[in-house]
């Protein structure tokens, strides 16, 4: 089925907010568009499988084609539908990074920069102070009418899903993630500073890197297996 209203947001950031004692903590990100909407950015730091840790890949120069396309889009939201399926991004077809270079890394844990949180924090407290354009590919929700949970603003607007979305096992009565694995509809964040660009790529262990064109796993293989798969 996919992730509901896939699309990619363009703004910049004005704050942030770690969660690190709940039962399913996120990254916030408080970003708002040239029209001055708000949005709140929920990143997952941790997975709710159990026996799951999430994966993540930093490349600091990141350097693709892809870059010169969102350069010149408005900032705003915009709807990855059939109009501009051209700029949604596969982690498997795309060719965008090498997954076996992503790596596991806890919520939480003693000391700085050694979790989720800390390297979020890290490269986004940089574009605040850079005044960088992010880019967010995931799934839109919102406007509601009441105060945004996180950081007051009303009405809440966000994204979520900023993470690969396919490979998920379809579990019989078990919560699972299934219907939202889709083709062409994976998250990431992007940073534009002034002379680089920085990607972040998360996934999430437990998802599988052998998909069909449904998004469905074909077989069970781990980010860091070749992947050779389309079958």
């Amino acid at each position: 089925m996919a992730v509901k209203n896939y699309g990619l947001l363009k703004g910049t950031v004005i704050e942030s907010r770690m969660e690190r004692d709940l039962d399913t903590p996120h990254y916030q990100i408080h970003a708002v568009d040239e029209n001055s909407v708000h949005y709140r950015i929920a990143v997952n730091v941790m997975s709710s499988s159990e026996n799951s840790e999430v994966l993540y890949l930093v490349n600091e120069n990141f350097n693709s084609s892809l870059t010169e396309k969102l350069t010149q889009l408005p900032e705003t939201y915009l709807p990855l539908g059939n109009e501009n399926r051209e700029l949604a991004i596969d982690y498997i077809r795309d060719g965008l990074f090498d997954p076996s270079l992503m790596k596991p890394l806890p919520s939480d844990a003693t000391g700085p920069d050694n979790d989720l949180n800390d390297i979020l924090d890290h490269y986004i407290q940089k574009a605040i102070s850079e005044k960088a354009f992010i880019y967010i590919y995931g799934s839109k929700f919102g406007p509601e009418s009441q105060p945004d949970k996180v950081f007051g603003f009303q009405p809440t607007n966000g994204m979520h899903n900023i993470h690969m979305n396919q490979g998920n096992e379809d579990k019989q009565n078990q919560r699972d993630w299934a219907g939202d694995n889709g083709t062409w509809h994976d998250g990431a964040l992007f940073l534009q500073f002034e002379n680089q660009w920085t990607a972040i790529f998360l996934a999430f262990l437990s998802q599988s890197w052998c998909t069909d064109d449904r998004g469905y796993p074909t077989k069970m293989c781990q980010h860091d297996d070749k992947i050779s798969n389309q079958i």
